[in-house]
């Protein structure tokens, strides 16, 4: 099955930028699209991002649209470019694969990474 590895988090001031990366390895073929979610302290998971198995087509949240850019450097590899950001990009960031579905933030995902922290303050 496909297994996803997320990296690039940390610490940032508002205002600056982080690159994060998902790394899929297995059947890598196995999926539509991949998405990239987060969750904040004391908030639900929400979906951020996501790009097709092409990368014909990308969603963003409206919350992140103009900051963030999610771009496939192959079928191995997405990355999410985080720009200007804010304290309330604050949370831990998932990347998930989609095996059948199209890039659709409200899309079911199939195989989840584990996870790497973004803490954007001062």
């Amino acid at each position: 099955q496909l297994q996803l590895v997320e990296s690039g988090g940390g610490l940032v001031q508002p205002g600056g930028s982080l690159r994060l990366s998902c790394a899929a390895s297995g059947f890598t073929l196995e999926y539509g699209a991949i998405g990239w979610f987060r969750q904040a302290p004391g908030k639900e998971r929400e979906a951020v991002s996501c790009i097709s198995s092409s990368g014909d087509n990308t969603n963003y949240v409206d919350s992140v649209k103009g900051r963030f850019t999610i771009s496939r450097v192959n079928k191995n590899t997405v990355y999410l470019q985080m720009n200007s950001l804010k304290p309330e990009d604050t949370g831990v960031y998932y990347c998930a694969a989609s095996v059948f579905g199209r890039c659709a933030l409200g899309g079911h995902y199939d195989y989840w990474g584990q996870g790497t922290q973004v803490t954007v303050s001062s």
